[in-house]
């Protein structure tokens, strides 16, 4: 344990210098994408705190991302502080949700999916016909984030301040899943009915769950405000709110790493499809097609191999390595016993389903594994 807690610490502080250090070798081009993962980073721990622990899918992220970068945009231009602006991002973005929360959180499944992704194209069309909100052209010239006349201007310093943000969400999450209501959280992605009957309440979670992802999401979009300097209705389309989900879902839902690392891998995807999407010879169409492929294969590839994410099974990998019983060292994702299943288990249960063919050596099938065949 005191190994496995020093090699922890060693490794966020290399993580936490590299993070420091980055920004002053990378290209403006490459900063950008830097800023934008840390924000993305942001909305999806958030996003998969939500799905992840409340169990509540949801394919309108953005639309909170949006809230949270148009109050910013119409409160500076409008004379309020920018700082104050911000403050008043992801307030505005939590208190929306939990009003939006309250008759659309009796859906489950797939019908929730859907009810926020028609939240979403609802608000942006009310934006697109607001003049108070820039309409369909949007806000220009947005003013720089200053406090006490220091004003930040620079690239570098916003992809600063962005990951600084993004190390706040990832502490706030972390000790909201280690405390009391993540206890509760952890039940209600196991089981709503036993967690129910075990007095939690099990609505007040999920919308207070909702509330805060919204809140991490507006929080983010506000500072994205400040960085790009320009909004409009089509920055905030649909396929954001995909990859969003892409996201959460990769390295593993209920995870806070997994969201930092979908994050970053996917912002780095999109930037290499955008940039062989914008060659000479290709349509205009070609980067959103590039991506809505990515997104649809990335999905697929992990719902039939890795149904966990990429997180648990490097885990289970690693644990198989070293020689013992796979442990995550953290909080359990839905469905996940504290302990999981053995490395061996896991290793032959991969295996067994990158070459398409039934387990043989794994024992007999959990009823999740039965289902999930």
């Amino acid at each position: 344990m005191r190994s496995a807690t020093a090699v922890a610490w060693a490794g966020g502080i290399v993580a936490a210098a590299v993070t420091l250090l980055l920004p002053l070798w990378l290209s403006p081009a490459n900063l950008t994408v830097y800023t934008l993962a840390g924000l993305y980073a942001v909305t999806a721990i958030g996003l998969s705190l939500l799905m992840g622990y409340a169990g509540q899918a949801s394919l309108g992220q953005a639309v909170f991302f949006a809230i949270g970068a148009y109050t910013v945009a119409a409160a500076s231009l409008h004379g309020v502080p920018t700082a104050l602006a911000l403050v008043a991002a992801p307030l505005l973005a939590a208190a929306v949700a939990a009003l939006v929360g309250i008759p659309i959180l009796r859906l489950r499944g797939h019908y929730l999916a859907f009810a926020t992704l028609a939240f979403q194209l609802i608000v942006l069309s009310v934006i697109s016909n607001t003049a108070f909100l820039g309409g369909g052209i949007g806000f220009a010239a947005i003013p720089s984030l200053g406090v006490n006349g220091a004003v930040l201007t620079s690239a570098r310093g916003f992809a600063w301040l962005s990951w600084a943000v993004t190390a706040v969400a990832m502490v706030l999450a972390l000790n909201l899943i280690r405390s009391r209501p993540g206890r509760a959280l952890r039940a209600l992605a196991t089981s709503e009915a036993a967690a129910e009957s075990a007095g939690i309440a099990v609505v007040r979670y999920k919308l207070a769950v909702f509330a805060l992802s919204a809140g991490f999401a507006g929080f983010a979009g506000g500072i994205y405000a400040f960085f790009i300097g320009y909004l409009s209705p089509d920055s905030f389309p649909v396929e954001l709110s995909i990859e969003f989900v892409v996201m959460a879902v990769i390295f593993g839902l209920g995870s806070v790493w997994g969201a930092l690392l979908g994050a970053a891998g996917i912002s780095v995807l999109v930037q290499v499809l955008n940039q062989v999407g914008t060659a000479p010879g290709m349509p205009e169409y070609m980067p959103t097609l590039l991506n809505y492929a990515a997104y649809g294969v990335t999905l697929v590839l992990i719902m039939v191999f890795l149904p966990g994410g990429l997180l648990p099974a490097l885990r289970s990998l690693w644990a198989r390595v070293a020689g013992r019983r796979g442990d995550p060292g953290g909080p359990v994702g839905p469905g996940q016993g504290a302990g999981g299943p053995s490395a061996v288990a896991l290793g032959t249960a991969l295996a067994s389903a990158l070459r398409l063919s039934p387990a043989k050596d794994a024992g007999e099938p959990t009823p999740e594994h039965a289902r999930r065949q």
